[in-house]
């Protein structure tokens, strides 16, 4: 099925839907639970937390478009939730009975497409002014909006989707083996040992600054110091002595020790540290159990106390070892194959 074989109309979103806010909320307010507390967030379908609803409160009900009043970022909520409301970046909601999980998804991505270049804090979206927003939607022979198709064009993308994933799985199954009979990490010997410097496990290498009026669009993943996207913040054409791959990229600046493992080849901001090993040939799997254990020290650093080369170096990390006090790599490889 393809979009450009279909005649497609403009709409406004205030014809199409019903847009209402939620009750106001804070996230800070609630305990952990298993309510989805969604909020203007643009990832994670918007969802910040999962929450414990208070005593007697109604939740949001499922099947409503969620926009966000600070980036137009849209999601389809298929479970009741907690909507974050209130004053500011109360979400809005757009409901209509004649969408469901899929049409819904789709519909969702075409109000993001329209928000998204329209809506941030100095600009935020509100209730009336959603209304008026327009949107482009394909349509059937009597210039409708064309629910069905919608619903199968999202429903044979994620069968394509499914089917990619599926065929990803088992090529990973050929290389994590049948499983490996380990020791519990809790009754592993464990022992510090300095990240960097002399007699440390790490090579610590520095990114190097590329501002966003000198990068070019291109193919390369560019590492900056966020918490998400493992790392990647943009794609750019670049190149510099940054470009390395099968390598660990941790922050000392921004998202501070956050950190990511890159199998692919990329470059990375002067606020990323890149990462090799000094003793052992850098392995995936090594490396995805060693940056668990880097971001177990997030704590103790934050913005105003940076992860810096000096301190990285100083840094201890808890490490299983083998009978001689070594670090245990292949335990490391093993555990990490296991629980992938």
């Amino acid at each position: 099925m393809k979009l450009n074989d279909r005649e497609w109309g403009i709409f406004f979103i205030g014809d199409l839907f019903s847009v209402n806010r939620p009750p106001a909320r804070n996230k800070d307010d609630y305990e952990v639970g298993d309510v989805p507390f969604v909020a203007s967030g643009s990832v994670n379908n918007g969802v910040m937390k999962c929450c414990k609803p208070l005593e007697n409160e109604n939740l949001d009900e499922a099947g409503c478009i969620t926009v966000s009043p600070v980036d137009g970022s849209a999601f389809y909520q298929p479970y009741s939730f907690l909507g974050r409301g209130g004053a500011g970046s109360s979400i809005l909601m757009l409901y209509a009975d004649n969408i469901n999980l899929y049409s819904g998804q789709f519909i969702a991505k075409m109000i993001s497409n329209t928000c998204a270049c329209k809506y941030t804090y100095g600009h935020m979206g509100n209730k009336d002014g959603i209304k008026r927003e327009r949107i482009m939607l394909p349509v059937d022979g009597n210039n409708n909006p064309d629910y069905k198709f919608m619903e199968y064009y999202v429903k044979e993308l994620m069968a394509r989707k499914r089917e990619q994933y599926l065929a990803y799985c088992k090529e990973q199954l050929k290389i994590f083996g049948g499983g490996y009979n380990l020791i519990p990490l809790a009754d592993k010997k464990w022992k510090p040992f300095f990240i960097g410097g002399k007699n440390g496990l790490f090579e610590i290498y520095s990114g190097k600054r590329l501002t966003a009026s000198n990068m070019n669009d291109g193919g390369c993943p560019f590492i900056g110091a966020t918490d998400s996207n493992n790392g990647i913040t943009n794609w750019v054409s670049n190149k510099n002595e940054t470009y390395d791959s099968n390598v660990l990229g941790v922050n000392y600046n921004g998202s501070v020790v956050e950190n990511f493992y890159h199998p692919y080849y990329c470059i990375f901001s002067d606020d990323v540290k890149r990462l090799h090993l000094r003793n052992y040939e850098d392995n995936p799997f090594v490396l995805l159990f060693f940056s668990r254990l880097i971001l177990m020290q997030k704590a103790k650093y934050t913005y105003g106390y940076k992860f810096n080369g000096a301190r990285m170096n100083r840094q201890k990390i808890l490490v299983p070892i083998t009978s001689g006090g070594d670090p245990d790599y292949d335990y490391m490889e093993k555990y990490s194959k296991n629980l992938m």
